[in-house]
C-alpha cells in the first residue's frame, strides 16, 4: 500500500514538472515570436509555428494523466486542489503558447516587411520583455509554490496594460500614416501580448488557490 501512495505523489509531483516544462516551453515561443515580429525573421517564425505542436502534447499528455489519476486514485483535499488547479494551468499555459503562435504567424505573413512600424518597436520590445518576465515569474510559482512571487504578477499586467493603451493611443492618432493593414496587424499582436499577460496572472491566482485555498477574483479572459 505504500509502494502505491508513494507512486500516487510521485505523478502528482510530475504534474508540477511538467506545468513548469510548458512555461519553458511558451517563454521561448514568445521570445522567439517577437523577435520574428520585430526583425521579420521567417526561419524564427515557422519555428515557433511548427513548436507549438511540443506544447499541445504536453498539454494532451497531463490532461490524461490527469483524469487518469481521478478516476483511480479519487484525491481528496490538497490532492484534489492539485489536480484541478493543474489542469486550469496546463489550459491556460497552451493557450499561452498558442498566442505566441499567433504572432509568429503575424511575422510570417507580413515577411519580408516588418509588421511594426518604426515608432512603435519600443512599446513591441518592452510588451515582449514583460511577457517574457510574466512567464518566468509563473514557472517559479508553480515550482515553489511562492504566494508573494504570485502576487507580484499582477503589478507586471497593469504594466502590460499601460503599453497596450500605449499602442491604441498611437493608432488613433493623426499622425498615423501605416495604413489600415498595419494598424490591424498592431492591433492584433497587442491584443494577443495582453491575453497572453492575463493567462500567465489566472495561473498565478491558481497556484494562490492551491496553496492557500482560497481563490482570488479571476481575470476574465476570452
Amino acid at each position: 500500500m505504500s509502494a502505491m501512495r508513494d507512486a500516487y505523489h510521485e505523478e502528482l509531483e510530475a504534474l508540477t514538472e511538467r506545468l513548469v516544462e510548458m512555461t519553458r516551453l511558451v517563454r521561448s515561443a514568445m521570445s522567439r515570436g517577437t523577435t520574428a515580429l520585430l526583425d521579420a525573421d521567417l526561419q524564427l517564425a515557422e519555428s515557433v509555428i511548427s513548436q507549438d505542436a511540443e506544447v499541445d502534447r504536453i498539454y494532451a499528455e497531463l490532461e490524461s494523466s490527469i483524469y487518469e489519476l481521478m478516476a483511480t486514485q479519487q484525491p481528496v483535499a490538497v490532492d484534489l486542489r492539485t489536480v484541478i488547479t493543474a489542469l486550469r494551468m496546463a489550459a491556460d499555459l497552451e493557450r499561452m503558447g498558442d498566442l505566441a503562435e499567433h504572432i509568429a504567424k503575424i511575422a510570417r505573413m507580413r515577411h519580408p516587411e516588418s509588421a511594426i512600424p518604426a515608432e512603435l518597436r519600443d512599446t513591441i520590445v518592452e510588451m515582449g520583455a514583460i511577457a517574457e518576465n510574466l512567464i518566468t515569474k509563473t514557472g517559479s510559482c508553480i515550482a515553489s509554490r511562492d504566494t508573494e512571487l504570485a502576487r507580484e504578477l499582477e503589478k507586471d499586467d497593469d504594466d502590460m496594460d499601460r503599453l497596450h493603451r500605449r499602442l491604441f493611443r498611437v493608432l488613433l492618432s493623426k499622425e498615423w500614416s501605416h495604413g489600415i493593414e498595419a494598424a490591424i496587424d498592431v492591433t492584433l499582436a497587442g491584443r494577443y501580448y495582453e491575453r497572453y499577460a492575463d493567462h500567465a496572472v489566472r495561473v498565478a491566482r491558481d497556484v494562490v488557490y492551491l496553496v492557500t485555498g482560497n481563490r482570488p477574483e479571476d481575470v476574465p479572459v476570452v
